[in-house]
C-alpha cells in the first residue's frame, strides 16, 4: 500500500494540512473501520502505520494477535519517533 494513495483514500487528499477537524475525524473513523475489517496481515500493517502517525492506532497488543507483527510495529514506532526528535 503507498502512503499517498492511502490518504487519498481515506481522506481524499494526500495533503492533510488544508483538512477541517471534522474531516481528518472522518477520514480516521473510516481507516480504523476497515482496519477491524482487513484480513491481509501486510495491508493491516499499513493501516495501523497510518494510524500511528495519524495518533489514533490501537494498542499493539489488540491491533496484532502475532508476536512478530508487534515487533514490527515497535520498530516502526521507534523509526517514527527517531524521525520526529531529529525534526525538532
Amino acid at each position: 500500500m503507498d502512503f499517498d494513495q492511502l490518504l487519498v483514500r481515506f481522506f481524499g487528499t494526500d495533503d492533510l494540512s488544508g483538512l477541517t477537524a471534522e474531516q481528518v475525524s472522518e477520514g480516521v473513523e473510516q481507516l480504523r473501520l476497515e482496519f477491524g475489517l482487513e484480513q491481509d496481515g501486510g495491508r493491516r500493517f499499513a493501516l495501523w502505520c497510518l494510524m500511528y502517525m495519524l495518533g489514533a492506532a490501537p494498542d499493539l497488543d489488540v491491533a496484532f494477535k502475532d508476536a512478530d507483527d508487534r515487533e514490527a510495529a515497535r520498530d516502526f514506532m521507534d523509526a517514527i519517533d527517531a524521525e520526529n526528535d531529529e525534526d525538532d
